[in-house]
């Protein structure tokens, strides 16, 4: 059927068909008809497409203004945010408590308004500085407030719009009172963890003084004990022979003589006052080095160094450490004479101490308890003009350390001994006091069980 002359609702133009009353003509009007509703169709689709997109964006868009009022809101730092000319255009919920007004009555004003007359920093050196596009950093200005002068350290930077241009400045206040409270708590911990850290420290100072008394205490009682024992035996001697010497000087006769010298033992006595007075002389030789050594090792000659060898620090190590506390344990020491290196022999004495204190601890209730200490001379790393290295390994046969603390044993404070055996501190100073002589300390597992600890200094060069 001919459709009906009209008009095309889209354009509002006259339609005219082309062979109208014909069955030809009919089905191209048709199909025109048809093409017009799909294109309606798609149209349509593409509104509502747009506008469900829209619909999602204004959602996005008023759940990030919510956030942000929700940021601004919970801030206790005061913001202002003003354009480059100067006058507020936006503040935050802190800002009306230090101000006492609400935001209404503070957008449009000079930031010149909101600053106190004696502020240090005013509105002319914020709007100069953003002019060189520099940031304000801790600045202090003087809030015009209700109370008074408000004392604020204040951060800033301009505002830049999406296109990146300057449109504006921010700046954040933090009331200084606030700032002042927590750099005074942040001073006193400071302080309580400075004189907690000395109280440790002093407390491995008295550990440490605890071992060397008991070791040099053990090592002077051998010595002593043997001068003891034969001065009492020399007394003996000498208490014979006066009585011998009373018995010739009151004339006795050769035979009476002769049976006081034997009933007196007086022979045997005159046969053994040399060896007495050889192991006497000993023994007083033995506690006069050992006086020697503690002399020197317990020196705080902090400045002046000196060539010193490490077999007979290594020596009286052992001595006064590992044989006064495990008398049971099995010590094996090879550290050839002539290891000789530069720096503070009590220093290094100490750093020996613990090394041998530590083992001794680690072997503690184990069935099978060996120290053993090595030292030998090697090759610089690199070579060239640096001279050679002394090391020094101190190996027991405890535990072991565990894969996952090895790196942290030189940690301060860090230990693995129950509360009340450790400070945490031991090693820790052991690895100060290696690194002040240029050397180092190196800790590791030996293969066959136990840890090995290796102390590495410089080798004195002639």
């Amino acid at each position: 059927m001919p459709l009906p002359e009209g008009k095309d609702f889209l354009t509002d133009t006259p339609l005219a068909f082309a062979g109208a009353g014909t069955e030809f003509g009919a089905v191209d009007a048709e199909e025109a008809w048809i093409a017009v509703i799909r294109k309606m169709d798609e149209t349509y689709a593409e509104l509502v497409r747009q506008q469900v997109e829209l619909e999602e964006k204004n959602a996005a868009l008023e759940e990030a203004q919510g956030f942000i009022a929700g940021l601004l809101g919970s801030m206790t730092d005061v913001l202002v945010a003003c354009d480059l000319s100067g006058r507020v255009e936006q503040v935050n919920l802190a800002a009306e408590r230090a101000f006492g007004q609400r935001a209404d009555a503070l957008l449009g004003r000079p930031l010149a308004e909101l600053l106190d007359a004696a502020s240090p920093t005013g509105a002319a050196d914020v709007l100069s500085t953003v002019a060189r596009r520099q940031r304000i950093a801790d600045r202090e200005f003087a809030l015009a407030t209700p109370d008074g002068p408000l004392a604020v350290s204040v951060n800033g930077a301009l505002r830049f719009d999406p296109r990146g241009r300057a449109v504006g400045i921010v700046l954040v206040g933090r009331p200084i009172g606030e700032l002042r409270a927590a750099y005074h708590e942040l001073a006193q911990a400071h302080e309580h963890l400075k004189r907690t850290q000395q109280q440790l420290v002093h407390a491995e100072k008295m550990a440490s003084l605890g071992r060397l008394v008991a070791g040099v205490a053990h090592e002077l009682n051998n010595p002593i004990s043997f001068v003891y024992g034969n001065a009492h035996a020399l007394k003996r001697y000498a208490e014979r022979l006066i009585a011998y010497l009373d018995a010739v000087h009151a004339g006795a006769d050769p035979a009476s003589l002769a049976k006081v010298r034997g009933e007196l033992r007086v022979d045997r006595a005159l046969a053994d006052i040399p060896a007495t007075l050889a192991g006497m002389l000993e023994g007083a030789e033995r506690v006069r080095d050992i006086v020697a050594d503690l002399r020197r090792f317990s020196s705080d000659r902090r400045e002046a160094r000196e060539v010193f060898d490490m077999a007979s620090v290594v020596r009286s190590a052992v001595d006064w450490v590992a044989k006064s506390q495990m008398p049971d344990l099995s010590i094996h020491v090879s550290v050839p004479e002539g290891l000789e290196v530069v720096g503070h022999p009590g220093h290094i004495h100490q750093v020996m101490m613990n090394l041998v204190q530590n083992a001794v601890d680690a072997m503690e209730g184990r069935p099978d308890r060996r120290l053993e200490i090595t030292g030998a001379r090697v090759a610089a790393p690199g070579g060239g003009q640096k001279g050679g290295q002394v090391v020094v390994r101190v190996r027991d046969t405890g535990p072991g350390i565990p894969e996952e603390i090895i790196g942290r044993v030189f940690d301060p404070f860090f230990t693995t001994k129950p509360v009340g055996k450790g400070t945490g501190l031991g090693l820790s100073i052991c690895y100060r006091i290696a690194e002040e002589h240029e050397g180092r300390l190196e800790a590791a597992n030996h293969p066959d069980g136990g840890a090995v600890v290796a102390l590495v200094l410089p080798e004195s060069r002639p």
